[in-house]
């Protein structure tokens, strides 16, 4: 069979290869090589700025399968309907279940990054004119304080405060997405999902009335606890 020309493109470079089928037992030509053309999730929108921007999840969407950032061509964000809640119990992470509707109403926006710390991209003009929250200023690096603390986070359909505690702080931790650990302490959250939940990536952590970051992990070993990210270093992005 004939030569296939793929471009490739690795760690910023941009080459082409010739690469050759091989026929297999069926008779069909394989290329033997990995792709993933599409991916879907439940998260949560942690922030919109004045600028309709938004940013969310706090951390990276990487391939199920072999761990890597995946590279973003476009996206779209969708509103999503919490159906089911699988409760999280040691050893076992549980997960919110939405079921997103693809007709052109229930669009929100575009995604226009998929990065280590989120993310990122612009909300459309509907989806902006729901927002009717007031503007809340943000809290850096070094004005977050072990204690009390607040996660917004919409696991019963509507965005609720549910309280948490900060047990420890990492200014300068290696891991960008555990620089906030936390405790649930807020008991309707612990019974309804025991904890920090797949989809509450995202939900913001508010401290003395700003927001200083957003849920990132969760603990395996124990659901009440995880970790968040600064939201500086979503900012930043």
């Amino acid at each position: 069979s004939d030569l296939m020309v793929l471009t490739i493109l690795r760690e910023d470079q941009e080459f082409d290869l010739k690469v050759k089928p091989e026929e297999n037992q069926d008779g069909q030509y394989k290329l033997g090589i990995w792709i993933r053309d599409n991916a879907q999730g439940v998260g949560t929108l942690t922030y919109i700025d004045e600028n309709n921007s938004f940013g969310a999840l706090g951390h990276g969407i990487n391939d199920m399968d072999t761990a890597t950032l995946m590279n973003l061509r476009n996206g779209s964000l969708y509103q999503t309907e919490i159906v089911s809640i699988t409760k999280g119990e040691n050893g076992t992470p549980g997960e919110l279940t939405g079921v997103i509707d693809y007709k052109e109403s229930n669009k929100m926006g575009t995604i226009e990054a998929n990065t280590v710390e989120g993310i990122f991209g612009e909300l459309n003009d509907s989806a902006a004119a729901h927002i009717t929250s007031q503007a809340m200023p943000i809290g850096l690096k070094q004005e977050v304080e072990t204690g009390p603390a607040q996660i917004l986070c919409s696991v019963g359909g509507e965005p609720k405060l549910y309280d948490i505690k900060i047990t420890a702080i990492h200014l300068d931790h290696d891991n960008i997405n555990r620089g906030i650990e936390l405790q649930v302490t807020d008991r309707e959250l612990l019974e309804t999902t025991g904890g920090i939940v797949q989809g509450m990536s995202g939900s913001p952590i508010l401290q003395d009335g700003k927001i200083i970051g957003a849920v990132t992990h969760v603990l395996v070993q124990d659901p009440t606890r995880g970790f968040g990210i600064f939201i500086e270093n979503m900012l930043l992005q």
